[in-house]
């Protein structure tokens, strides 16, 4: 059996209810799940809820966008208390930020022709926070664009004719939020912007001290010479491994759960997360 660490719901940029994604982790044989929706855990009692019912542990989780020194990183938080005032602020100042993004963007559009308004962009998002791939989304309906990775590079993306930058924390601040909210935090992907992770070195030096708990080295872009080079980090830095899939369902085509496809995390894992949780406790 596998787990998987890293996986969206509709609350976020997926296309699964929580209940549905924890449904189709029974359907997989996949004991463990962790839902890390971006920038929210609005979606989280759904899943634990769902997991009670079906035999399938949810680790309550979070991916927060962040900078460090001005390249774009993500963190993953685990086991960190959604109660928790300070978090919760932070998150909420997230969402306005999104919120605030989305309406550029939407304007940006509707100078270029493109009619899209906030109430269409609701009905994409169906519920949870919208962004970026419910605006591509929005952007396929139209017909503007005929698939979402067209609409990123057309409109969306950096440096795209209706981009718009927004507010993140720095990725030692989001370190530090899941840290204070008695969670685990871990770095996402680190090929992402690094494929070669020529960089990362340097950036354990800033996270390590600061709190950070482990590093995603099971992921479905991540090469067998990539991983090595990962488990070496990590074995330097004393830092947790861990992995998931990144599932986002159907608006990413031929991907899957962890335990399918070319990713397989081993159990065990977990195991070592729970004792790294215990003895910060």
């Amino acid at each position: 059996m596998s787990i998987d660490l890293h996986t969206h719901s509709n609350y976020s940029d997926g296309t699964l209810t929580p209940t549905e994604l924890v449904n189709l982790a029974r359907e997989k044989k996949i004991s463990a799940l962790a839902l890390t929706d971006h920038d929210t855990m609005a979606g989280v009692e759904e899943a634990v809820r769902a997991g009670e019912m079906m035999g399938v542990e949810i680790i309550p989780g979070i991916e927060i966008s962040v900078l460090h020194d001005k390249v774009e990183y993500h963190i993953l938080g685990y086991w960190a208390d959604s109660q928790n005032s300070v978090l919760a602020e932070a998150l909420a100042i997230l969402q306005g930020a999104r919120s605030e993004r989305n309406s550029r963007i939407l304007q940006k559009l509707n100078e270029l022709g493109i009619p899209a308004t906030n109430d269409e962009l609701e009905r994409v998002s169906e519920q949870g926070q919208t962004g970026r791939p419910h605006i591509a989304r929005l952007l396929v309906r139209y017909g503007a664009v005929k698939t979402i990775t067209q609409a990123f590079d057309q409109f969306l993306k950096k440096g795209a004719v209706a981009y718009v930058s927004r507010f993140a924390y720095t990725a030692i601040e989001a370190v530090s939020l899941i840290r204070q909210a008695g969670g685990l935090a871990v770095l996402a992907h680190p090929i992402q912007n690094d494929p070669e992770l020529t960089r990362l070195p340097l950036v354990l030096t800033g996270l390590v001290p600061a709190g950070l708990d482990g590093l995603e080295v099971y992921y479905p872009t991540h090469s067998h010479k990539i991983k090595k080079k990962l488990r070496a980090l990590a074995e330097q830095n004393n830092l947790l491994l861990t992995g998931g899939s990144d599932y986002h369902g159907d608006v990413r085509p031929g991907t899957t759960l962890a335990g399918g496809g070319n990713i397989f995390v081993p159990p065990e894992l977990l195991v070592k997360m729970k004792e790294r949780l215990r003895t910060q406790a």
